[in-house]
């Protein structure tokens, strides 16, 4: 809901629509002679917001990104032609009220607080929010102030000086560290079938006979001559033997590389841009009929 203390905060925020699609830039706040109360805005749409058109604000919102009708964009396109002359007529604002489907309401006057002013009061006999006093603490009179007394419009007078300043945003783009990912080591066992080959021997009977001979004969007579003997011989084998044992191989570690890559941002930049109206801008060796063509 948007009141009287937050009027200076709808002028020159961009409005948008009840589905949140820019219609323009708000110009002019006009308020109820009788409530007091902000009832119509002035949208500035068009080429160069050379247009103006008046939009209910009675249950408008005011947000950051600035304010958003209760109405679409088409109607406020082709909403009825009234001039921005500072009071709206009981005809007028009863044509506008048919427009957008709305109760009638009482006859509406412009908002004419400004920045830096004390103690405002709504003035009937014209029409338009004026002000009761002076700039705070300076002890100049209203009658030094902007005659035409709105929200929005030039406010050159005595107490500014005769140049409008433009600005733009700029982009500054810088980084921050933040974590994305870790990573670990991890052991674990795992038992896998290794096969080696290993040779092993073993020991065989062999027989062997040898005839009687004048070298062994002492040997073959040594005992009785005929008798019962028995001799024995042990065989020997070799059997695979498998023993194990733990042995480092190597050493792992986790390290970290940094790794430079382009990152592309876009952004919105919002800028202001002035238009000269009535004089040929010089700064671009325009005519005045160069502006015409050009608007």
């Amino acid at each position: 809901m948007i009141g009287t203390d937050t009027i200076s905060r709808v002028i020159g925020q961009d409005v948008y629509d009840e589905s949140g699609e820019k219609i323009g830039s708000a110009a002019e706040v006009y308020l109820d002679d009788e409530t007091g109360q902000p009832e119509w805005v002035t949208v500035r749409t068009g080429l160069f917001g050379t247009k103006e058109s008046f939009v209910p604000i009675r249950n408008a919102d005011l947000t950051n990104d600035g304010v958003r009708v209760p109405v679409s964009k088409s109607q406020v396109k082709d909403a009825p032609k009234i001039d921005t002359d500072g009071h709206l007529s009981p005809e007028e604002e009863q044509e506008l009220y048919r427009y957008y489907g709305m109760g009638a309401g009482t006859d509406t006057g412009i908002a004419g607080t400004q920045t830096g002013l004390a103690g405002t009061q709504t003035r009937t006999d014209t029409g338009t929010a004026g002000t009761d006093t002076g700039l705070a603490g300076t002890g100049r009179a209203d009658t030094d102030l902007n005659t035409h007394g709105t929200v929005g419009h030039d406010t050159s007078g005595p107490t500014t000086d005769n140049a409008m300043t433009r600005s733009e945003e700029r982009l500054n783009v810088g980084t921050r560290s933040e974590e994305v990912g870790r990573a670990r080591l991890r052991k674990f066992v795992v038992t896998e079938n290794v096969t080696e080959t290993v040779p092993v021997t073993r020991e065989e009977v062999r027989i062997e006979r040898e005839p009687i001979t004048d070298a062994n004969v002492g040997n073959a007579l040594d005992g009785p001559a005929i008798s019962e003997e028995e001799h024995e011989v042990t065989l020997h084998a070799e059997r695979p033997v498998v023993e194990k044992e733990a042995v480092p191989v190597e050493r792992v570690r986790l390290d970290k590389d940094t790794v430079t890559e382009q990152a592309t941002v876009t952004e919105g930049l919002r800028k202001e841009e002035i238009e000269v109206d009535g004089a040929a801008d010089t700064t671009r060796g325009d005519t005045l009929e160069d502006r015409d063509r050009r608007i």
